[in-house]
């Protein structure tokens, strides 16, 4: 049993969900094993990792700890201007970068990626930034969803096309701190259930 896991212990967060897809030890394993990984390939090149907020956080967290070698972190933050707009990966930098990444090797970690929309966008930002290196980490990968293809380097799961919560995934801002993903229960979308 993983030692973040108790279902007691998340009442009311864990009785929203009608099963679980990712138990916490699958989670927990698999970033072992990006973490690994991610340790070979970057052994001595002292990489940053770009985390997008809210939702990377929780993987981000867990998977700098599994790493093994020196690296960097630093975050950037996103809004899309409306849904019309987000449907086009159209989004507002609402905090970017503390440091330059010119000549740095980035790996660009995302909890989730759908359309690929956003990613794009990111990319090509980062992109011009003339870093020596930029890839992609992903927890979560729904390429069903995909709309433009985007590269991924290290993947930990496909998530099927359902409404997934927990361990980064939000409904409403609420459930990220689940650390299993599981389904959404029908009646967890109803107006009164904010």
């Amino acid at each position: 049993m993983s030692r973040y896991y108790s279902p007691e212990a998340y009442g009311e967060l864990n009785a929203a969900v009608s099963h679980i897809l990712f138990s916490a030890e699958e989670i927990e394993q698999r970033i072992q094993e990006l973490g690994q990984a991610i340790s070979a390939d970057y052994a001595g090149l002292n990489p940053l990792l770009v985390g997008v907020l809210k939702g990377s956080f929780p993987f981000m967290a867990d998977l700098v700890r599994m790493i093994t070698i020196p690296l960097e972190v630093d975050f950037i933050a996103i809004s899309s201007y409306s849904p019309e707009t987000r449907k086009r990966g159209l989004v507002r930098l609402e905090k970017d970068l503390g440091e330059p990444i010119d000549g740095r090797h980035v790996l660009f970690i995302e909890h989730v990626i759908d359309t690929g929309l956003t990613l794009n966008y990111l990319l090509r930002n980062l992109q011009a930034r003339h870093p020596a290196s930029l890839k992609v980490c992903v927890l979560f990968d729904k390429s069903h969803r995909r709309l433009i293809d985007v590269p991924i380097a290290y993947k930990g799961f496909d998530l099927p096309d359902r409404f997934a919560v927990g361990y980064g995934l939000d409904y409403r801002e609420r459930y990220r701190n689940l650390p299993f993903v599981g389904i959404l229960k029908a009646e967890a979308f109803q107006p009164n259930n904010r």
